[in-house]
């Protein structure tokens, strides 16, 4: 369930950042020969950059041991040294700007992999949990957690790897060349530096939390509150939405300051303790010069060497917590990939085969959870080519015999069999590929008429879809809108009639042309005059198909071979039309009550 991953005051004692960090790595072995390559021209850049100093250190003692001789009027310039120092200066920058180029290749492809393997995950999880999921809340940690995958990668290939290269290569030449002193004080300078950010930021992170959580939850009640726009405007809800929208962002707002507060109080301390280290630093190495024991240029080049590696320190800190921030973003993503669907292909799963079609429940029962039982004991049998209805008061279990069937949840007790295959034994993929329904709430992508039409076999012809669309009476309609078939149907299709959309749902289903056939209450948003139309379509289209209809309009399955009539999830009559009207049970009284709904309609 998606609320269980949603972050929590105190989520980082609940991540396994070394363990997700592993799990990133395989996206980027694909292209292990360009972050060979990049990682030798960040080596390249950082000996060009510690090697800055040293040639420094050479010019300035040249030059002071000129101006210190009687014959330094008319001295040549240290030239050789000079263009060393630019050369140094253009290699860091050339392999620094080479790597970045290399890596780029590495970095988008790992943010393309990744997303497309949450998505697929996303198709892959059961029906339940997108029944229960936030849209909003799921697209901005899909968002976010691609962002941060991109955002580590970067600070590890050009942050946190350079800024280890150049430390260990200023403590070779501290340790070897100059006291004691220099190394402990840089070093120690560095390890309270580390530990201080490390402390402060972790005790600052669940503030960063909180702001993840309240910008998921207003970021799913604005898109949730457009989605169902007039449903708003209905109810004139728009204050009531915007205020629960407010309110979330204030509660935002509250942790985002506190974050930044805390930021400016992390800042400061860093900058106190570079400010300290390099001042020791520079006292010894100016009473070392004072004492002879140093150059001009040991001083020149202790200070230079000191800034270069203080200057990437100061951004490691920011580096730190933006990797602390991706790690949580990141870790967000990792569990919705660690989500287990629910329904999955049993192991060596075979395809289903489809020869008569038959369909049969055998003593089903189903429950959503313990205390939700649906079904209870239901058995019916769909022969081939034949059309099998079933009817029934709201809520009596009609709609759950679709989902069974389609596999968007097991069975808890019984078993569905298509041919005599358990349909937990095959796959779902041909599961589906044999099936076509027309639901009772249709929903259009929102792209044009031809492409929600098409969808249903998208190597489909245009002759063919335009067939499709004559059976389910709505090419004509389709050819009088300005932009005909291109026409963009909206946000799931708002801008089409229930009933239009119900059709572009019968020409999808007619145009897929599977074995069996589900309609789910398939004309229930039509008038009298297109549902007579369409019912002597879908009677063409379901001949020789197996055909399971699932009804309210009792009008509409007269002709059924068999009608089933449930209540409270059992099968509570069996028979012809005319041998329910006989038997005068429930689907007798049901038939009088439409049958006075209809005439009281005409009346008016």
């Amino acid at each position: 369930m998606y609320v269980n991953f949603r972050p929590t005051e105190a989520p980082h004692a609940e991540r396994k950042d070394l363990s997700n960090i592993k799990r990133m790595l395989p996206f980027l072995w694909s292209y292990k020969g360009r972050v060979l390559f990049a990682l030798l021209s960040l080596m390249l850049a950082k000996f060009a950059i510690v090697g800055i100093p040293l040639i420094l250190k050479q010019i300035v003692d040249q030059l002071d041991l000129v101006l210190k001789s009687p014959q330094a009027i008319g001295a040549a310039l240290p030239l050789s040294l000079l263009l060393g120092y630019g050369a140094l200066r253009l290699m860091n920058v050339m392999f620094s700007e080479l790597r970045d180029a290399v890596f780029a290749r590495v970095r988008y492809r790992a943010m393309r992999d990744i997303s497309t393997r949450v998505v697929k995950h996303l198709y892959d999880l059961s029906l339940k949990f997108h029944l229960e999921r936030k849209t909003g809340g799921i697209s901005r940690d899909l968002e976010r957690g691609t962002r941060s995958l991109s955002s580590i990668l970067n600070y590890l290939t050009f942050n946190i790897i350079p800024t280890l290269i150049e430390f260990a290569l200023v403590a070779i030449i501290l340790f070897s060349q100059y006291d004691a002193h220099f190394a402990l004080i840089t070093f120690g300078t560095v390890v309270i530096y580390i530990g201080y950010t490390m402390a402060v930021t972790e005790w600052r992170m669940h503030f960063r939390h909180e702001m993840n959580a309240h910008d998921s939850n207003a970021n799913s009640q604005a898109i949730d509150g457009l989605i169902n726009y007039e449903t708003v405007k209905y109810f004139n809800n728009e204050a009531y939405e915007l205020n629960r929208y407010n309110d979330t962002l204030t509660q935002w707002e509250d942790s985002a300051v506190k974050s930044t507060s805390s930021m400016a109080l992390l800042n400061f301390g860093q900058g106190g303790i570079i400010a300290l280290g390099v001042t020791l630093i520079m006292i010894y190495a100016s009473q070392g010069v004072l004492d002879g024991d140093m150059s001009l240029g040991d001083l020149v080049l202790v200070n230079a060497m000191m800034l270069q590696l203080f200057i990437p320190l100061g951004f490691l800190g920011i580096i730190y917590r933006s990797m602390k921030h991706a790690m949580a973003d990141m870790d967000l993503m990792f569990k919705l990939l660690d989500t287990a669907p629910e329904i999955e292909d049993r192991d060596q799963a075979q395809s289903l085969t489809v020869t008569n079609a038959v369909v049969k429940f055998d003593h089903v029962d189903f429950a959503y959870s313990p205390d939700r039982q649906i079904l209870h004991d239901v058995s019916l049998e769909i022969p081939s080519g034949h059309k099998i209805a079933v009817v029934g008061p709201s809520g009596a279990g009609k709609s759950t015999l679709a989902r069974l069937l389609f596999r968007f949840y097991d069975v808890t007790a019984g078993s569905i069999t298509i041919d005599g295959q358990d349909v937990r034994q095959v796959s779902q993929v041909s599961l589906r590929q044999a099936i076509g329904i027309v639901p009772q709430d249709t929903v259009l992508f929102n792209d044009t008429i031809y492409h929600n039409i098409q969808y249903a076999h998208p190597d489909a012809s245009e002759a063919d879809v335009k067939r499709a669309a004559r059976l389910a009476n709505i090419h004509d309609f389709i050819e009088h809108l300005p932009r005909g078939y291109d026409t963009v149907v909206g946000e799931r299709g708002l801008k089409l009639s229930g009933g239009e959309k119900q059709r572009v749902a019968i020409a999808r289903v007619i145009l897929k042309n599977p074995r069996i056939l589900v309609f789910d209450e398939a004309t229930s948003s039509l008038d009298s005059h297109s549902e007579q139309i369409i019912l002597s379509s879908l009677k063409e289209v379901a001949e020789q198909h197996t055909t399971l209809v699932i009804a309210h309009r009792l009008s509409t399955i007269v002709d059924a071979d068999q009608i089933l009539v449930m209540d409270k999830g059992r099968i509570v009559e069996q028979g012809s039309h005319q041998q329910l009207i006989d038997s005068r049970g429930l689907y007798a009284n049901l038939w009088e009550l439409q049958k006075e709904q209809r005439e009281e309609e005409e009346d008016q």
